[in-house]
């Protein structure tokens, strides 16, 4: 079944966000993900910590845990974490 991994984020840093953006977008190739939403939100119902949320689609949830826990993933998670601060989930 298809899992997706939802991203809920602030911007700190605009420049790093761009350039961590794109390196894990060349991250997800190898795992067969890929975005399907990103961008700011607009709030339906209740309070959301974060203003923007991204939402990246994956064949299953073994291969989205594979992503995350990757070399070339983990690799660049210090430049997402001085670039936004950020919840990510699996469903």
């Amino acid at each position: 079944m298809q899992s997706l991994v939802v991203v809920d984020l602030t911007p700190v840093n605009k420049t790093v966000i761009a350039e961590y953006s794109a390196l894990a977008a060349e991250t997800l190739k190898p795992f067969s993900g890929e975005f399907i939403a990103k961008g700011h939100i607009e709030v339906l119902h209740g309070e959301s910590e974060h203003p923007m949320k991204a939402v990246i689609a994956f064949p299953d949830k073994e291969s989205a845990k594979a992503w995350y826990n990757s070399a070339a993933y983990q690799a660049i998670v210090s430049l997402r974490d001085s670039g936004m601060h950020s919840q990510f989930h699996l469903v």
